[in-house]
């Protein structure tokens, strides 16, 4: 199917939403032939969605409020998550992106948790957990006079199954995982992610409580608690716990941070149960065995000549709330104890994306009081109407099951079909789908560059700004390429004032600025708001610390930060400087010196190591000379094919940096987690690709050879978006790519 077509179809989607599209959500044969238009997508979409009307009544009119669905979407008003979009009609029909499940303390419940969390993550859900029931690292086991072996070990068991599921080429296992800050292994689970090659398919948070906040403001002593027996069994101080968790994130950017009293202080339902974790991203807190349908409203559709159309809003708001409640209808759950659960409490997260969209298009800068009023307002607007669109269907078709004793109930409140109805969640692929900003991030870049298949470098400029700067006449196609090489518009002089003022990116605003955003949203929505504060390389860890409690005093649920290249799979994304970096990274210690290649002596001595990889058996050749590492030959098992002649290719170019003397922790890094459609092997033995294969062998030379080898060498180093080498923003508590839709977070 041609991408002209696919253009014509849905006037106003971009290449890059093409571009997602073909790759992630159109129904394809058997091999792989792209079926349906996005039209077709969005038909069956609205059409499989408004047929649960019927359940409720059997005169109505399904069609015209097919139509209605299918305007909202293909306008752009309003898109479902990308579940719903890529399996509503489809015989998988699994709609939900969020799922949380329980872990109990025996080695059954375990064991059905990890079974559970491969169901679902083939059905292409993402998965939180808490661990905070599993007794701690070498306690008693009575059952058979052993000791445990704790929280994390089993984490890694859920994080190599995750690992070896596919989920039909469309979306990656993702998992929450949580500790509670009083369990006897806290210190253990802050530092897990600091060896950035393990449990690399969870985001890790620690769940703080009230009662820990307050003594890191008296500087205390708090209770460690064993889950086995419920008793004291020792006792850390708060602040010096607050730190290392702060120092950590300052670090690689976990753990974040989830303030479990005010989740459970606003569950809807106590008496069901507690909150005990949240769906992948911290946004959607459930009860054990619930799961959550998300979509997110476009609020840059709702400018019009310069104010906001307050009436259209409310009219997608209840038609949103309508269209969420029907995916519980229609959704094939991967479990029943899911759909008991799910249909008890009816949880709907109806969010945003576009916010810095709307401000653009209002004149008001992001990192303004203005916005910071206006988007309380926003939100509220969307809160007041989605409960009153909620309790208009409760009057139809019933309060959701567990109403009894929920917190409506209490207020002597009207029917309501919903127990929650907004979560602001990221909107990485559906933002790119509707070409706007994502969730309640500012703008990533006014301009980057990126690279395509065919090697030709194209210039992306954001819409709005690009319409802007012709309108008013300082458009040029140099001036783009300006911008994107600087990656903000604050030091463009031909930009004029009054536009950069409006045009500011997440790394022109203070992370305080990130906070008061979020905390604005926080205060008008039932669940919590994911957002990633972002840190200039800079920041000290005074500056992440002082985040965190601001997010504690102004009533957030979470809190995720990003410091810019902290973690090694950091994307060099936009501006000369970055590229600087990368070449300094590149040139060997001796910085003053012109690189000469090394001549080859006759005669070499070597090493040979044979990898298992996904196509057959690699023998990877380390030559050296006096000098140190000369030079690397691969062989594959099988002759011939593309993998050999990659293989080879990798050699020859590893050859040529060694000679010219670049250091091997260097080419360790580029080639290490290189990942491929045909991995091997599993755990510490699991071979990503051929590339990885080379890296884990000359890891392993030097290793057996005695070579001091550099702790940066054993880390996971993506380099870019590791589907099609594009730009990674660290936005919405997650990674994506905004050229192909790659998420880190499912």
């Amino acid at each position: 199917m041609k991408k002209e077509i696919l253009k014509e179809a849905i006037p106003g989607l971009s290449k890059n939403a093409i571009t997602v599209l073909e790759k992630r959500y159109l129904r394809r044969n058997i091999d792989g032939t792209v079926q349906e238009a996005p039209s077709d997508m969005f038909r069956r979409v609205a059409e499989t969605i408004a047929s649960a009307d019927k359940k409720f009544d059997k005169d109505s009119d399904v069609q015209q409020l097919a139509d209605t669905f299918y305007r909202m979407i293909t306008n752009f008003e309003f898109l479902p998550n990308s579940p719903t979009l890529m399996n509503a009609g489809r015989e998988l029909g699994q709609l939900s992106a969020c799922f949380v499940l329980p872990v109990g303390d025996s080695m059954e419940d375990i064991f059905d948790a990890v079974k559970f969390t491969a169901l679902i993550h083939k059905s292409g859900g993402g998965t939180g957990f808490s661990f905070s029931r599993l007794r701690p690292a070498n306690d008693v086991v009575s059952s058979t006079t052993g000791i445990s072996s704790g929280p994390l070990s089993f984490m890694r068991v859920f994080d190599i199954a995750t690992e070896t599921i596919k989920q039909g080429g469309t979306r990656r296992g993702a998992n929450m995982g949580i500790l509670r800050v009083d369990h006897p292994n806290i210190m253990d689970f802050i530092m897990c992610k600091a060896d950035q090659k393990q449990l690399n398919n969870f985001n890790i948070s620690v769940g703080l409580t009230e009662k820990f906040m307050q003594a890191v403001e008296r500087d205390e002593e708090y209770d460690l608690i064993n889950p086995r027996d419920k008793k004291v069994c020792n006792t850390l101080n708060a602040r010096k716990v607050f730190q290392r968790i702060v120092k950590q994130a300052w670090e690689n950017g976990e753990p974040g941070i989830i303030f479990l009293d005010r989740l459970n202080r606003d569950n809807p339902t106590p008496l069901v149960g507690e909150i005990e974790s949240t769906n992948p991203c911290g946004e959607q807190p459930l009860l054990p065995y619930e799961s959550c349908n998300l979509g997110s409203i476009n609020l840059g559709k709702f400018v019009q000549d310069g104010a906001i159309d307050w009436k259209k809003l409310k009219e997608v708001v209840n038609n949103s709330v309508h269209f969420l409640d029907n995916v519980i209808e229609i959704n094939n759950y991967p479990l029943q104890q899911i759909h008991d659960m799910t249909h008890s409490n009816r949880k709907i997260g109806l969010g945003v994306m576009g916010w810095a969209d709307m401000l653009i298009l209002l004149g008001i800068p992001y990192n303004s009081d203005e916005a910071v009023k206006l988007g309380k307002k926003i939100m509220k607007f969307i809160n007041e109407e989605g409960h009153l669109a909620s309790q208009e269907l409760g009057k139809q078709r019933g309060s959701f099951p567990n109403f009894k004793g929920s917190i409506f109930d209490k207020k002597g409140a009207p029917p309501q079909r919903n127990a929650t109805v907004t979560t602001i969640a990221p909107t990485g692929t559906i933002s790119i789908i509707s070409n706007a900003s994502s969730g309640v991030e500012p703008l990533f870049a006014v301009s980057y560059i990126r690279t395509v298949m065919d090697k030709n470098v194209l210039v992306e400029v954001n819409p709005i700004f690009e319409k802007i700067a012709k309108e008013r006449g300082f458009y040029s196609e140099a001036l783009m390429k300006k911008i994107a090489e600087h990656g903000t518009v604050q030091d463009i002089p031909e930009v004029p004032a009054d536009v950069r003022k409006v045009f500011v990116t997440a790394h022109d605003i203070e992370p305080e600025d990130h906070i008061q955003m979020q905390s604005a949203f926080q205060l008008y929505t039932d669940n919590a708001v994911s957002k990633t504060v972002n840190f200039p390389n800079s920041a000290t860890i005074d500056d992440v610390e002082k985040v965190y409690m601001l997010a504690y005093e102004t009533g957030c649920k979470g809190v995720t930060i990003y410091r810019d290249g902290s973690r090694d799979e950091q994307v060099l994304s936009t501006g000369k400087k970055e590229e600087q970096q990368a070449a300094v990274a590149a040139v060997p210690v001796e910085e003053d010196k012109k690189a000469t290649k090394r001549d080859r002596p006759k005669a070499l001595k070597g090493w040979t190591y044979q990898m298992q990889t996904g196509c057959g058996p690699l023998y990877v050749t380390v030559n050296e000379d006096s000098s140190g590492l000369f030079e690397l030959f691969t062989t594959m098992g099988k002759a011939g094919g593309c993998a050999a002649s990659q293989s080879e290719a990798i050699g020859r170019m590893v050859s040529l940096a060694w000679r010219s003397g670049i250091q091997a922790r260097q080419v360790i890094k580029q080639l290490l987690g290189i990942s491929c459609h045909c991995p091997s092997g599993f755990g510490d033995n699991r071979v990503l690709s051929c590339a990885d294969a080379v890296a884990k062998a000359i890891q392993a030379h030097m290793v057996a050879s005695g070579y001091d080898v550099n702790s940066e060498t054993a880390k996971h180093e993506r380099g870019a978006c590791p589907e099609c080498g594009g730009i990674v923003e660290h936005e919405g508590g997650c990674a994506v790519c905004h050229v192909c839709g790659y998420s880190e977070c499912a």
